[in-house]
């Protein structure tokens, strides 16, 4: 992993900026001892000098804007102490990069650290944890940080290729070993000789296959399909779990022996209710993520983050890059407010408190709950009305703005008029279009 060098401006005004960078794996140079590599980062206080613009993060106090690096210019970032929960999450993105995991709630950071040392010891390694929490994130992360990082990471999805073909898929086939074999394949474990195989849901796989696999992990070699002399393999094996194995091996699902083989070293994620520091961080990354080619980049607001943190997430982090990629359409401006926030389903209120999160009043749930596209809809016509607002009424600036056609916004703002709301001319804005 890269380093950052951090003047001392930096270290003392962002003092826990630092921390938490260290904390998520990041090497923290110095220039009294250590000399900075091609590929490290420097974080300059604003108005200091620059010396590499393309490998700068420029770092302020006041306000709140975050730029990504382009054309060569230093990346930008500043924000004040009350903003530094999603400030510090920007800034990771900024410097990390979007393979890098996202961390700031103690067990996701003592987890990565666990992650870390695992990374260094070339052993079997078993993730277990619900459906969209990263694991696939995690085990990249444990690959990038090993010494087979320049060798090929394989991600499987056992779940998501037919069972007939799984076999050959894997472990490779001969020239006619079945029909329409015409030429021969070396399979997953072969194209990934000398790095990291992932095996995402790993319970889905059949028992017949489960046996050969146990072979596999325990001679490091593979017979391909349809052939009689075995292939030696230098392959790392990382095995993902969405359920509880040891219920699967009770069940009859799941062999035995298979699961003390993968379990060399097990870990697991939870759920993102269960860690609620890493929203606001998570929110940052997938804020910069999605936010395309934008000029100014959004930022959440006090209460939006507040939102967020209170919501349960079911669908875990891939619900919440749902609902920020909802955010950013609605976003007509430089702030995501609590109305740009759609979930998946009427909210209720959970009574999980952190000592970061300020108690707001239950959110009423209707008796007939609206359906996410009637949600969708209302959220739509109030992001055009406020970037109608914001754009003195040019029905251009406010398509460009929101990411779409002018005959698209046309066709929005006669909807809105069949259902009784006149957004074109409610302020009285003078068509421009």
């Amino acid at each position: 992993m890269r380093s950052i060098f951090p003047s001392a401006a930096v270290t003392s005004r962002k003092y826990a900026l630092v921390s938490s960078l260290r904390a998520q794996g990041f090497g923290v140079g110095s220039f009294e001892t250590a000399q900075p590599g091609a590929n490290d980062l420097f974080l300059v206080a604003d108005g200091e000098g620059i010396t590499a613009p393309a490998r700068t993060v420029v770092i302020g106090c006041e306000g709140r804007e975050v730029t990504p690096s382009r054309d060569g210019a230093p990346a930008r970032i500043s924000f004040a102490a009350e903003d530094t929960a999603v400030g510090n999450g920007f800034a990771r993105a900024l410097i990390g990069g979007a393979d890098m995991p996202t961390a700031a709630d103690p067990e996701s950071l003592a987890l990565l650290a666990l992650a870390e040392r695992v990374a260094a010891a070339d052993i079997t390694v078993l993730i277990n944890g619900p459906t969209g929490t990263g694991k696939e994130v995690l085990a990249r992360a444990i690959h990038n940080g090993s010494a087979r990082k320049d060798k090929p990471f394989i991600a499987i999805n056992c779940a998501a290729l037919p069972e007939s073909m799984l076999e050959a898929l894997l472990f490779g086939h001969q020239k006619g070993a079945f029909t329409g074999a015409s030429s021969g394949g070396d399979g997953f474990f072969r194209a990934a000789n000398g790095g990291t195989i992932l095996l995402d849901e790993i319970a889905e796989m059949p028992l017949q296959l489960q046996a050969k696999l146990l072979r596999v992990l325990q001679e490091r070699e593979v017979v391909p399909l349809g052939a009689s002399v075995p292939q030696p393999i230098d392959v790392r094996v990382i095995a993902c779990a969405n359920r509880d194995l040891h219920a699967e091996v009770a069940a009859g699902r799941f062999r035995a022996d298979l699961y003390y083989r993968l379990a060399v070293f097990p870990l697991a994620t939870k759920s993102l209710a269960e860690r609620p520091q890493d929203i606001p961080a998570l929110a940052a990354t997938l804020i910069l993520r999605h936010a395309g080619n934008r000029n100014v980049i959004p930022w959440p607001s006090h209460a939006a983050i507040e939102q967020l943190m209170l919501h349960d997430w079911p669908g875990n982090v891939r619900e919440l890059e749902n609902v920020i990629q909802r955010a950013l359409l609605f976003c007509g401006g430089d702030t995501i407010e609590t109305n740009h926030i759609v979930f998946d389903r009427p909210v209720t209120m959970t009574f999980q408190r952190t000592a970061s999160v300020t108690p707001i009043a239950p959110v009423a749930v209707p008796s007939e709950p609206e359906t996410l596209g009637n949600i969708v809809q209302m959220s739509e016509f109030a992001a055009i009305r406020e970037t109608l607002k914001a754009c003195n009424g040019s029905r251009i600036e406010t398509a460009k703005r929101l990411g779409i056609s002018e005959r698209t916004l046309r066709y929005r703002l006669a909807k809105a008029r069949e259902q009784g709301d006149d957004i074109g001319s409610v302020h009285n804005w003078a068509a421009s279009a």
